[in-house]
């Protein structure tokens, strides 16, 4: 978990796809080896003393997570549980904001409480880098409350820098109630903002929006994919992505989507969209069926 703030983390995964693919290439091409590599003879058991292999789990014997839980597609680039955070935060800023050109009074603020669970790799005070910002339970409810909103700019360095940026976080503290587990299914984020009068604003975010129990809706989720593909693609090959994965199911040539994810003209690719478009009169799936 050392890793969790930083840019090796997203490498693993990226590099354990890449052994995957390279295993299945090389036994397509029908590489040959040894069967018995978990063996006690001739495989681990040959170079370690106290190899003690068990039997294989049943397929039965387990439970797949997904079985019971959805996929949750994140509004902005953080770590999970920094969603509840900022989902409360929202809320609790409706008490203070009394318009968005006067902002946040954070001179009035005396003290900022969240109350959520105890995970270390998320409880960072003061982030100094854009992926601690992103695994950042204080950074992430201070922008909510500063700016309203959470964004991939809200990451940026100049923003995570900012002077009522470190003023409010120096307030912030974190409580861990014995109710608030860390499980993505049950946790919460309490906020309670204490005034320097004396006054206390407590909201509390049971489920944020995203969460497979109250998912982005369909023109939120094509919002995103526009601005984060937007930065590489042409808009004309974006609306293009947009109605192929639309229609994935319909798609007899996976080469029309990854040709416009190369991001080559969309010329070429036209007349096949438009004839299997004209070909399919079938119900759209959902974009949040991949």
């Amino acid at each position: 978990m050392a890793n969790a703030a930083t840019q090796t983390k997203p490498l693993h995964i990226g590099n354990a796809a890449k052994h995957g693919m390279e295993a299945t290439f090389l036994a397509m091409l029908d590489l040959q080896g040894n069967k018995r590599i978990l063996d006690l003879e001739s495989g681990f058991g040959a170079f370690y003393a106290n190899y003690s292999p068990d039997d294989l789990p049943s397929p039965n014997s387990h439970i797949w997570l997904l079985d019971q839980q959805d996929v949750a597609f994140k509004s902005f680039p953080a770590h999970l549980a920094t969603h509840w955070a900022a989902d409360a935060a929202a809320a609790v800023r409706k008490h203070l904001v009394v318009s968005e050109r006067a902002g946040l009074p954070t001179d009035h603020i005396e003290r900022v409480v969240l109350r959520v669970p105890e995970v270390q790799y998320v409880n960072r005070p003061f982030p100094d880098s854009e992926h601690e910002a992103r695994h950042s339970f204080q950074y992430v409810a201070c922008a909510m409350l500063l700016d309203g909103s959470v964004t991939v700019p809200s990451f940026h360095s100049q923003q995570i820098n900012r002077p009522q940026v470190r003023e409010l976080l120096r307030k912030v503290e974190l409580e861990h109630p014995p109710d608030n587990l860390p499980s993505f299914n049950s946790l919460y984020c309490e906020i309670s903002i204490t005034l320097k009068d004396g006054t206390t604003f407590t909201e509390r975010s049971d489920t944020f929006y995203g969460h497979w129990r109250k998912p982005l809706s369909q023109e939120d989720l094509q919002r995103k994919f526009r601005a984060n593909a937007s930065q590489i693609l042409c808009r004309d090959t974006v609306e293009s992505l947009v109605k192929v994965v639309e229609n994935l199911e319909n798609l007899e040539d996976c080469s029309t989507l990854t040709t416009l994810l190369k991001g080559p003209s969309v010329q070429e690719e036209a007349s096949k969209l438009s004839h299997m478009f004209s070909s399919h009169h079938t119900t759209s799936p959902r974009l949040t069926s991949i």
